[in-house]
């Protein structure tokens, strides 16, 4: 009779790959502290401006003068910075913002790569090893998922992709203080450590605990890694900046809304945001019967487009420049200014606290605004009626639109049916 084998207890599964709460998870030779914070201080610098000129156009549009100005009436304190917003340069919003959208792009691949470099850290167990510990986890959270937040919605404002739930501008605005107080301290916790690496090194007593412990065969060093992502930004720049430029720089936007060819061709051929049809805008409401209202301690005036050209004309070469980051270069816009429009209304020298304007699109956020007593004095601000020597097309804003220097796109109201001055 044969001897029946003995078991010897059960066979022991394949271990496989390591769960990546692991170390021996992340195999990439080019983690390290020191890539770390060469990523890092890039990313210092360009936040720490992408804030900056944040702020700047938030101010731009003068969301403390009046109600329909502000698009994030909860602001509070958040808006403790506000100042009158300038009309000189008449360049400053297109230098700002166009700054401001263009740094964002390019940002993209340092960002992504700053969070490719500390994955780890986020699986890292046990998730809290003491209460400083604790609080910078959930500083990384904040400052990784404000990070995300911010990037994902200006990219598609950008775009002129509206996915999130609300308005772009509160989101965008409460997001980014969010976003930054948390970048404000993790900077404070890391900073002194990266500026210490970077220029002593790693000590020998320290481990750097972003390298793998069992690094896989090296394909790229650290310095050719750096060298990808900066090749990255580069390509982005090359690739988006156009949209701030008219002419052969322009068309080298290939990743924006704005790339290609202008729209149409002669004085009205450069670019818009909004067609007259997007925006509902009928040719019988801008035919002979529209009439210009304007008001004030005057009264009433209803103006037809004949008596106002029949006003003095001033001209004035202002650029549009709107909050996506397009902008076009100076334009000759020709038409009554604004201070003359207040004197008709009942102010003598023509400095009114401000003006109400309306369009005839009858919605969205800013179909009304709001100007300051400085933009309406400004003898560039005009209720434009033409444009490079021609009339206004109807996706221009005809029969009239208001151009005032310095200005977001979106404060020079087109297809104006109504000024009241003095009352906001």
């Amino acid at each position: 009779m044969r001897d029946r084998p003995q078991r010897t207890g059960a066979q022991r599964p394949s271990p496989g790959l390591p769960l990546p709460t692991r170390p021996a998870f992340w195999r990439s030779p080019v983690r390290g502290v020191r890539f770390t914070a060469v990523l890092g201080l890039v990313l210092l610098a360009g936040i720490t401006l992408l804030f900056v000129t944040g702020l700047l156009s938030y101010a731009a549009y003068n969301p403390d003068l009046a109600a329909v100005n502000d698009k994030t009436p909860a602001k509070g304190w958040l808006g403790l910075y506000l100042f009158d917003w300038p009309t000189g340069p008449h360049w400053l919003y297109r230098l700002t913002q166009g700054v401001h959208v263009t740094l964002g792009i390019v940002l993209v691949p340092v960002l992504l790569a700053k969070l490719w470099s500390v994955v780890p850290k986020l699986f890292a167990l046990p998730p809290a090893r003491s209460a400083g510990h604790a609080l910078e986890r959930l500083s990384l959270l904040l400052l990784v998922g404000g990070a995300l937040f911010e990037f994902v919605t200006g990219l598609l404002n950008i775009q002129l992709e509206y996915l999130f739930p609300g308005s772009f501008y509160a989101l965008h605005f409460y997001g980014a203080w969010v976003f930054f107080a948390a970048f404000l301290a993790h900077t404070c916790l890391k900073l002194p450590r990266a500026l210490r690496v970077l220029r002593h090194g790693l000590p020998a007593a320290e481990s750097d605990e972003l390298a793998s412990p069992d690094p896989a065969a090296p394909t790229v060093s650290r310095r050719g890694a750096l060298a990808v992502v900066g090749a990255g930004s580069l390509l982005l720049l090359l690739t988006s900046a156009g949209r701030s430029f008219d002419g052969g720089l322009r068309r080298t936007a290939l990743l924006t809304p704005r790339g290609g060819a202008e729209p149409g061709s002669g004085p009205n051929g450069f670019q818009i945001n909004k067609t007259a049809a997007k925006v509902g805008i009928v040719p019988a409401e801008t035919g002979e019967r529209w009439r210009l209202t304007v008001a004030g301690p005057a009264g009433e005036f209803r103006l037809s487009r004949a008596e106002l050209l029949a006003m003095d004309q001033h001209s004035a070469a202002l650029p549009i420049a709107c909050v996506e980051g397009w902008s076009t270069s100076d334009q000759w816009w020709r038409g009554v200014p604004l201070r003359d429009l207040a004197t008709l209304a009942g102010f003598p020298d023509g400095r009114p606290p401000g003006v109400l304007v309306e369009s005839l699109q009858r919605s969205g956020p800013f179909r009304k605004v709001a100007l300051r007593d400085n933009q309406v004095r400004d003898p560039r601000s005009l209720l434009a009626l033409g444009v490079n020597g021609e009339p206004l097309s109807p996706d221009h804003g005809y029969p009239a639109r208001v151009i005032v220097p310095a200005s977001p796109g979106v404060m020079n109201t087109k297809w104006v049916s109504r000024l009241t001055f003095g009352e906001l």
